[in-house]
């Protein structure tokens, strides 16, 4: 994957190539005033990070410790006296 950073003026003037290098090489950096403020995604590597599949309650249903069973039993003994 080769990515390149762009500077925000450049990237204003090559915003065509930049969606092609996105396209065809891999996310495009663009900096302003020295410090990186967006990346440009081919539409592939969006849907690789979006949508339902990728979501935090599917990554655990597919965890190799999904059939974990867990004691979420409460312990039923009395609390100690705290002297405040």
């Amino acid at each position: 994957m080769k990515t390149k950073k762009w500077q925000l003026q450049d990237a204003k003037n090559k915003f065509s190539e930049i969606v092609r290098r996105a396209a065809t090489e891999g996310p495009q950096f663009v900096s302003k005033h020295g410090k990186e403020e967006v990346v440009v995604l081919s539409m592939k590597d969006y849907k690789k990070l979006e949508g339902p599949e990728n979501s935090l309650v599917d990554f655990f249903r597919h965890s190799p410790l999904a059939s974990v069973e867990l004691d979420v039993e409460r312990d039923k003994t009395p609390s100690r006296d705290v002297a405040l």
